[in-house]
């Protein structure tokens, strides 16, 4: 009998030791994993349901699947973006690619380079402070308006919405500029402006405090724009296309599943990106901007959308000379990832 007992002790501490050391080796082979992720520092113009694509990826483990172990930072504004781009504090910058187009302008040594573009419609909306289930965009004349930071996007793009509609910025209306796009929905709520130009989730939150309503979307009148892009130096590119390339694929396996899944299944992948919202707040603005076409199908950043950039770039009277799109822009990457 205390035989017995002893080999079954002894089996017991054989399957003990083997489960130790089964554990041991699965601990190794994932600290070996991490140690083979390549850290990348992603420096984004905002934090924004907008650009659900890239969270996507972040939250289904995309890129940890191209080897890359992404550091995430929110720069509050292109500018600050590429001045991160520029001095190496970020590897990629993800901005209005006008932004580029400055650098380029200005003579930078080392070219910023656009090689993904993520969404295709303008992301902001017009709030007012007064609901306006009639409104035209003609009711903004002689209204004082929080545009947004002067030679951004959402500035830009409102101007040439307005433009479009017959109305002249300067003239017709008092549009402060001065204010940087992420800081406006404070400056709104706090009593500047009859009207505001605003991102997700921003517009919606506004509309929850009843400080203000969404009376239009920017995306929808001005048509397809090359809102957002990612870029980095032309000398990190050509350093390490590997590692573009496998952002560039973790990027587009996110494009795949905004595109192919609904508002609600989106807005619980995301929904850790955004604490600060309830899901049903993130379920409505995914829906919107699903709605009104924001995501491209792939990340090619076209000839054609480019010229548009640039078109209104040079109705801003921001534009000094015609960029060649070769120079500040590079399909490469974005055009394999849309055959894997």
């Amino acid at each position: 009998m205390k035989k017995r007992i002893a080999l079954i002790l002894v089996v017991v501490l054989l399957c003990c030791f083997g489960l130790a050391a089964c554990k041991a080796r699965d601990e190794g082979e994932k600290n070996e994993e991490r140690e083979e992720l390549t850290k990348v520092t992603l420096n984004e113009v905002a934090h924004s349901i907008f650009y659900a694509p890239q969270y996507v990826a972040i939250e289904e483990g995309y890129f940890v699947e191209e080897g890359i172990k992404l550091e995430l930072v929110t720069g509050f504004g292109a500018d600050k973006v590429m001045a991160a781009v520029l001095s190496g504090d970020a590897d990629i910058g993800f901005m209005g690619s006008e932004s580029s187009i400055y650098a380029y302008q200005q003579g930078a040594n080392d070219k910023v380079v656009n090689f993904a573009q993520l969404t295709q419609r303008a992301g902001n909306f017009l709030v007012s402070r007064e609901k306006m289930p009639e409104f035209q965009w003609e009711d903004l004349k002689g209204k004082d308006i929080l545009g947004g930071r002067k030679g951004g996007m959402p500035e830009m793009v409102f101007e040439y919405i307005l433009k479009q509609h017959g109305m002249d910025p300067d003239k017709d209306m008092n549009i402060d500029r001065s204010i940087d796009f992420g800081s406006t929905a404070a400056a709104f709520s706090g009593g500047q402006g009859e009207f505001s130009v605003e991102f997700e989730p921003s517009a919606t939150a506004l509309e929850k405090e009843g400080t203000g309503y969404v009376v239009a979307s920017c995306g929808v009148e001005s048509g397809y724009v090359p809102y957002t892009a990612y870029s980095a130096k032309e000398s990190y590119i050509k350093e390490n296309p590997q590692i573009i390339q496998g952002f560039t694929n973790a990027l587009q396996k996110g494009m795949d599943y905004v595109n192919t899944h609904t508002p609600e299944e989106i807005a619980r992948i995301i929904q850790p990106q955004f604490k600060e919202n309830d899901l049903d707040t993130i379920m409505t603005i995914v829906k919107r901007y699903q709605e009104q076409d924001t995501w491209k199908e792939n990340l090619i950043f076209e000839q054609e959308s480019f010229e548009l950039l640039e078109d209104i770039l040079d109705s801003a009277g921001e534009l000094e000379e015609r960029v060649p799109y070769e120079e500040l822009v590079n399909t490469d990457f974005a055009e394999q990832a849309a055959e894997e």
